[in-house]
């Protein structure tokens, strides 16, 4: 133990010395680190700790750090390495206190805590605050009444939206300038993006600083983040905002978003591009590989820089050395994603794995728990289905095309062949559809493909060309073949109009692929150009964007009106945003600069758009996807094994074999959405929100009717199948569900379920409200007794049938449990259990 206690303090003292903290006087700079009651530290002093690092007269060492007027800033009190920092809270926390201290250090020399009293609790830290940034914060005085209590109405946020030729000096005519006033329209926040902003203030209310939002793609998450940003800084509950993206484009999307809806109240940088004076902004953009490279966030911020932390595609920014950024700022954390990964979700943890640590990396990377949500709900949901009823999103048309070889590489043999090999033997080898264009090659399954979809493909309501198209593929050598097929076949259907600009291959190899992104969408529009087939029409010349991965999240285009999946998918995460890309409302008539021409298109406004399926996606996921399965964790690197005997596989195949369309099925998505976008909850849900019946009855409180009518015209029907153990599981409760309490939920008249434990919890206050124990009693140990009591039927049938000497080899709940409740307790807490509480809610 002396040994580590003297490692914990050499370790501390070299991370005040990086963070900036004076140790010693030494001419020119003066000491700023005293030990307790204000003795300073003298190489003497530390000489005479020696190995009895915590071992004074009171069990502990604390440091005062000061602020440059020599007044205390912060208590730090250290602790050996084998003991847990939080073990001195409450002795640092009255130390502090008596020094007039508004903030703690808790460390060991490897774990460290940083503790505003003001804020909550202690929060992990990976570096010591430095001596400016704790004197910043000092004056930084939060008021979490002023945030709940902030008046969020629809124009908290009130963006004016301008036609998207508006500045471009092509259309600045007398005519279009008239135009230009008559298309400006002021949009405000909608009704679920306040009700965001609302279920921040009512969790920040509990005491919460973490919070998720899952919005499906297109509804916003960035306009909503605005509001979120004008709630904290408004109210004095942040002097500056990081938001963290994960993509180079994605950077400048954001900040061009922060200053149109934020313009006029604060400033927003671009790090990289402010790398002096960011300090003057309110919002700072930056990639999370920006900050990681050579540990910068480290080098170049304090902890306490940023006091509320918004990461865009939350789900990816908790992984790996991405979550060293996100968890090394103090302050609130907000995630957004479309797409949340829940590697908890049906997890048993109490089974044996072949690596223990399976479940730390499972908690660590899974997205509801690293932002507060570990009831498995988000601090708020506005999903695809949401948006669709409310008609902010449209669901696509579905255009489920296989050609005679994709179906044997979909089909359970796979597409076989058959080979001699160099000793004149056969080699036989059956390739899938994850083999296409890997393993796999054939040009003209390549073809069909380009061709079906040139025949089928939603062209563009004004000028008749080809709708504005995504093509996403296996690879990049896929899709620089994929992009000349398109554009050969682009000349021969419109000699002369495009000159190879129809296709445009956007993957990382390409130069400039992230500006083409961004020429592509509907506010630029002017990819290779603009206004092929009509002058006066601003849209795009070239008409496809063909992709690997590039435009698969965070990427904004309206006008988009076919999604190509020529590669198969097998992630629903991947699945739903590239989905996404289509799912947003557009009205082309807006694209038109010239008045005269308005009113001959009235009906442009996008009413789906089609989803090409060549590798059966939508039925995997519709029908094969195997939702309640364990996710699996990210593969770790592993050494390739020693292959053995036996025949040596096929390792590549290109097929030069005629192919062709077998099957050409299209499926307009209704309003029930996709199995991935609705789940067997949510249809249940969608089912009880539209029985007027049941709305009707619910609104009048007359459960005896909602209640037999639901189990007797709906549960346990042949359709569905509803039952309440089914719908538990689908609602991810921890206990039984009482079917009022999901209806209770389905219609808003409580704002979730609550866990076992949180029921638990309330039953003990109930209790302890009752019967208000004594200092001399260990209240722990009743919450145990209560605890074990009510949840465990066989220590329930234990004290009740008095065979106390079973507790000796009872596991959850033994001997030394029982007697440490006293003899009252232990005959009052079992009748208080029979007459008050709902034992089948634990069971």
């Amino acid at each position: 133990m002396a040994e580590k206690e003297a490692k914990a303090r050499i370790k501390i003292n070299k991370l005040l010395e990086e963070a900036g903290w004076n140790l010693l006087d030494d001419g020119s700079k003066k000491a700023n680190v005293v030990f307790e009651n204000n003795i300073k530290i003298t190489e003497q002093a530390i000489n005479d700790l020696g190995e009895n690092f915590d071992k004074t007269k009171n069990g502990f060492i604390d440091f005062l750090l000061l602020d440059e007027k020599g007044y205390p800033l912060i208590v730090l009190e250290a602790k050996a390495e084998g003991k847990n920092p939080l073990i001195g809270k409450e002795q640092a926390r009255k130390y502090a206190k008596s020094q007039n201290c508004r903030f703690i250090i808790l460390s060991n020399g490897n774990l460290h805590y940083f503790w505003d009293l003001e804020r909550g609790n202690p929060y992990i830290i990976t570096n010591f605050p430095n001596p400016d940034s704790v004197e910043g914060y000092k004056m930084f005085k939060p008021d979490k009444n002023r945030l709940v209590t902030e008046n969020v109405d629809d124009d908290y946020i009130a963006l004016t939206q301008y036609p998207s030729y508006a500045t471009d000096p092509e259309f600045q005519n007398e005519a279009t300038r008239s135009d230009f006033f008559f298309r400006t329209k002021v949009r405000f926040l909608r009704h679920y993006q306040k009700k965001a902003v609302k279920a921040i203030q009512k969790a920040v209310a509990e005491k919460k600083d973490r919070f998720l939002f899952e919005m499906a793609t297109g509804t916003g998450k960035t306009l909503t983040s605005a509001a979120v940003i004008k709630l904290f800084l408004r109210t004095g509950n942040t002097r500056r905002v990081l938001f963290l993206v994960d993509r180079l484009e994605l950077e400048d999307q954001a900040k061009k978003a922060f200053d149109e809806y934020l313009r006029n109240d604060y400033k927003t940088v671009i790090y990289k591009e402010n790398r002096d004076d960011w300090r003057k902004a309110e919002i700072v953009v930056t990639t999370v590989q920006s900050l990681l490279f050579n540990n910068k966030f480290k080098r170049l911020f304090a902890p306490t820089d940023f006091d509320l932390v918004i990461s865009d595609e939350a789900h990816r920014s908790i992984g790996g050395n991405a979550r060293a950024v996100f968890e090394y700022f103090v302050g609130y954390k907000l995630g957004l994603t479309a797409t949340p990964k829940d590697y908890l979700k049906k997890y048993d943890d109490t089974k044996k794995t072949k690596d223990p640590r399976e479940f730390e990396r499972r908690l660590l990377l899974d997205t509801y728990r690293t932002f507060g949500c570990e009831s498995g709900e988000p601090t708020f949901r506005y999903s695809l289905l949401d948006g669709v009823k409310d008609d902010f999103l449209r669901n696509p048309t579905v255009v489920d095309a296989r050609t005679e070889i994709t179906t044997q590489l979909l089909s359970d043999e796979g597409y076989a062949v058959l080979e001699t090999n160099e000793e004149n033997q056969e080699d036989e080898t059956s390739f899938f559809q994850r083999d296409f264009e890997r393993k796999f090659f054939s040009e003209r399954t390549n073809v069909v493909f380009c061709k079906t979809f040139l025949e089928n493909a939603l062209r563009d309501p004004i000028s008749g060309e080809m709708g504005k198209t995504i093509v996403f593929t296996v690879s990049q050598n896929h899709a620089a073949k994929l992009t000349q097929i398109l554009n050969e076949m682009a000349d021969k259907l419109y000699p002369g109009r495009y000159n190879s600009d129809f296709a445009v291959q956007v993957t990382s190899l390409i130069s400039g692929a992230q500006q083409k992104t961004l020429n592509f969408t509907d506010k630029s529009n002017n990819l290779n150009g603009t206004g092929n087939f009509n002058p006066v029409y601003r849209t795009s010349k070239t008409r496809v964007c063909v992709t690997v991965g590039m435009m698969t999240t965070g990427y904004d285009c309206t006008d988009i009106l076919n999604i190509c999946l020529m590669r198969p998918i097998f992630s629903p995460q991947d699945f739903i945003q590239i989905k996404g890309r289509g799912t947003r409302k557009h009205n082309f008539s807006e694209q038109i600069v010239d008045v005269g021409l308005k009113e001959e298109f009235k009906d442009t406004e996008k009413k789906t758009f089609k989803l090409f399926d060549f590798f059966a996606n939508c039925e995997y996921f519709e029908e094969k996807f195997n939702y309640d399965e364990v996710l699996k964790l990210p593969a770790k690197p592993s050494k390739k094994g020693q292959g053995g005997d036996g025949p040596t596989p096929i390792e590549e195949y290109e097929t030069f074999e005629e192919d062709k369309v077998l099957t050409l099925q299209e499926e307009q998505i209704g309003m029930e959405g996709m199995r991935i976008d609705r789940m067997f909850f949510n249809k249940f849900e969608d089912e009880m929100k539209q029985d007027d019946f049941v709305a009707e009855n619910v609104r009048e409180g007359k459960w005896d009717l909602v209640l037999n009518y639901i189990n007797e015209e709906i549960m346990n029907k042949p359709e569905e199948y509803y039952t309440i153990e089914k719908l538990r599981k689908a609602a991810e409760v921890d206990r039984r569900l009482t079917l009022r309490e999901i209806i209770e939920k389905i219609f808003g008249l409580i704002p979730y379920f609550k866990s076992k434990d949180e029921l638990l919890e309330e039953e003990f206050d109930k209790f302890l409200s009752d019967y208000k124990p004594q200092d001399k009693d260990d209240v722990i140990a009743l919450k145990y007794f209560f605890k074990a009591y009510i949840t465990d039927n066989r220590v329930r049938d234990i004290i009740e049938k008095k065979k106390f000497n079973e507790l000796n080899v009872n596991p959850s709940f033994n001997i030394n449990d029982y007697k440490s409740v006293g003899k009252n307790w232990r005959m009052l807490i079992p009748e208080y259990v029979k007459d008050y509480v709902p034992l089948n809610k634990f069971m």
